[in-house]
């Protein structure tokens, strides 16, 4: 048997919390949570891209849960950074727009996570931080 510090699952586990508190701390003065922010910059980043998606796409887009998704999108339209719209034709479905307000702070947030990223990974070399992102994207893909 491995020491803990020999485990992959454990270290993962161990940078996931730094990162997690890191990004929390940069958003908190913003006034996102770590799960607002993802939400509210996928859409922001699909609009960008012309497209509008519905809670549904845009959870999936994002890798979170729906309903824990259509909670948080409540609440970034309460605060002003989403509207959730209907289309003539089919009422069920609500799409995403960003607001104004969303998409001044949207780019900032960006930013702002970016940062927490380069930060962790510039205690890796060039390639240390190329073959990092490679293999995370590896793993998402299973």
């Amino acid at each position: 048997m491995h020491q803990p510090e020999q485990s992959p699952g454990f270290l993962l586990w161990h940078v996931t919390l730094r990162w997690q508190r890191e990004v929390t701390a940069v958003l908190q003065p913003l006034d996102l949570t770590h799960v607002q922010f993802v939400l509210l910059a996928t859409t922001w980043w699909l609009n960008t891209h012309a497209e509008q998606p519905s809670q549904i796409e845009l959870a999936t887009a994002a890798g979170v849960d729906v309903k824990m998704a259509s909670q948080v999108i409540r609440t970034l339209e309460g605060k002003g950074l989403l509207r959730r719209e209907t289309r003539a034709g089919d009422t069920r479905i609500r799409h995403l727009s960003v607001t104004d307000a969303g998409s001044a702070l949207a780019p900032k947030a960006i930013e702002a996570v970016e940062a927490v990223d380069q930060t962790l990974l510039n205690r890796l070399s060039n390639t240390g931080a190329r073959n990092f992102v490679a293999a995370l994207t590896q793993l998402r893909q299973g």
